[in-house]
């Protein structure tokens, strides 16, 4: 599980960093929105308007499907790269792995977990596809 822990640290690292810029901005936002308003701000202004960061909550939006879908792609990309393994690489079940069985394995889980991650995204897309054209009509 080499390969994944390199971009997941990467990717771990950059979120937090974008988030801490982010916090920042929103800050000097609100002090501006406040200071513009001044005595007129009320609580009831700001509504309910806190969400998480990678699911929208407005009413058009199909976020939590694609979280959904995407975890789910992971998770079948995860089992089947396991049974490719457990199938095709000598050794793999006794963990008396050989030679280049440890970089075959990661070729293998990558790319199961990035084919049906990529796929249950299609999946969310198809379905939420569907779901505006059926709206429409």
């Amino acid at each position: 599980m080499d390969f994944i822990s390199i971009p997941l640290v990467v990717g771990i690292i950059t979120f937090g960093i974008y988030r801490l810029f982010d916090l920042f901005v929103r800050k000097k936002e609100r002090l501006a929105i406040i200071e513009k308003i001044g005595d007129k701000f009320e609580a009831s202004m700001i509504g309910n308007k806190f969400s998480f960061p990678f699911i929208s909550q407005s009413p058009g939006t199909f976020g939590t499907l694609k979280v959904a879908c995407l975890l789910l792609g992971v998770g079948l990309g995860l089992l089947v790269g396991y049974f490719i393994c457990l199938n095709s690489v000598t050794g793999y079940n006794t963990m008396q792995l050989q030679n280049n069985a440890y970089e075959i394995s990661g070729v293998v889980y990558g790319a199961s977990v990035l084919l049906f991650g990529g796929l249950g995204l299609l999946c969310a897309f198809l379905i939420e596809m569907r779901f505006l054209k059926n709206n429409k009509d």
